[in-house]
């Protein structure tokens, strides 16, 4: 049964003066705030009596005390993309339940900037690591390197010592390159991010969908930005052979060839059509709409947060790769191309 609450000063307040507060032993208030195997009830009960006492936990003491602080280290490329958006919102949710709480850094894509924040979560001591690298840092990724589990999410090569979480970004690719294909389109063109491995492997489903639909590539790398995709896509359509349609490998490499292709006073899909990655609200409110692949970013953050916690459990289980496959929603960007002859293009629903 909860006891009816005292209230005390602040000036000095310990965990004793919590359990007191709280009618708990200090154990069972320590393992409330470290996310230890508490009832919700008596979780309450404790976080209560920390309000009421004005307690403050001293962290550093902790981390002295215990090998890891009960925080999740969560890296990521490019906090400014929706999709690294979503999938910290998705992580954060995921370790809250659990208890942990999560410590976020933006690399900015820079090698650099990332090796300081992987310096920063040892000094941390965080339990485990939820990290998407730039390509740069891929090929010297080692788990002898880290006193923590590593969770790899986006960007994985083939065979790296990590558990990693995915998509599919060959066949997503691919996907695109068939869609447009089977709407009439042939001159169709591709401009990928060049500093991750996602836009490698998006780059290949591409290339590797024209070539066995006989067609010939012809695309560009970009830095991940608006504005490199907006100065690129505008000196592609000032060309005599710009494309007819065009893949596009990341929701902000999109805006930047929508406002280029504004610029340039094309028209779509007439003059361009367009089509790309990820489901940002306003790929739905542009007109038309833009055809896109909606990766399962809640899904890609949930399974990360699940590997992190199989791996504390169990340090020497093998290692895992989860692989997740994208959802085509198409839109008005990439209707049926006019001069496609008719009969010969399936018939697909609009979204």
């Amino acid at each position: 049964m909860e006891k009816k609450q005292k209230t005390i000063s602040v000036t000095g307040v310990g965990i004793k003066d919590v359990a007191r507060l709280a009618g708990v032993s200090p154990a069972t208030v320590s393992r409330a705030l470290s996310g230890g195997p508490v009832s919700e009830a008596l979780r309450a009960q404790v976080e209560a009596a920390v309000r009421a006492s004005g307690y403050r936990p001293n962290l550093a003491a902790r981390r002295l005390r215990s090998q890891h602080s009960g925080t999740v280290g969560l890296v990521v490329a490019d906090i400014r993309n929706p999709f690294f958006t979503g999938l910290s919102r998705a992580v954060e949710d995921s370790a809250y339940q659990a208890g942990m709480r999560v410590i976020l850094c933006n690399t900015d894509e820079d090698p650099q900037r990332e090796a300081l924040y992987l310096r920063l979560m040892q000094e941390e001591r965080v339990s485990g690591l939820i990290f998407a690298p730039t390509r740069a840092s891929m090929s010297t990724l080692d788990q002898s390197s880290f006193e923590f589990p590593v969770v790899l999410v986006d960007r994985a090569a083939t065979g790296v010592p990590f558990d990693a979480v995915v998509l599919d970004n060959r066949a997503a690719a691919a996907q695109l390159v068939n869609h447009l294909v089977a709407r009439g389109y042939r001159r169709i063109g591709g401009l990928f991010g060049k500093t991750s491995i996602t836009g490698a492997e998006r780059r290949d489903g591409y290339v590797g969908a024209m070539q066995r639909h006989g067609l010939e590539s012809a695309y560009r790398l970009v830095a991940p930005t608006a504005e490199a995709a907006y100065a690129e896509a505008a000196a592609w359509f000032a060309e005599a052979t710009r494309p007819q349609a065009l893949v596009v490998s990341n929701s902000l490499l999109l805006v930047g060839v929508l406002k280029a292709a504004r610029a340039a006073g094309l028209c779509m899909p007439a003059d361009l059509a367009l089509a790309g990655f990820d489901n940002d609200n306003w790929t739905e409110l542009v007109e038309p709409g833009i055809t896109v692949i909606e990766q399962p970013v809640d899904d890609i953050g949930r399974s990360a947060m699940g590997l992190l916690f199989e791996r504390l459990q169990e340090p020497q289980r093998p290692l895992r790769r989860v692989v997740l496959s994208g959802r085509c929603i198409v839109r008005g960007s990439t209707a049926v191309l006019e001069t496609a002859v008719t009969g010969a293009v399936p018939q697909e629903a609009e979204r």
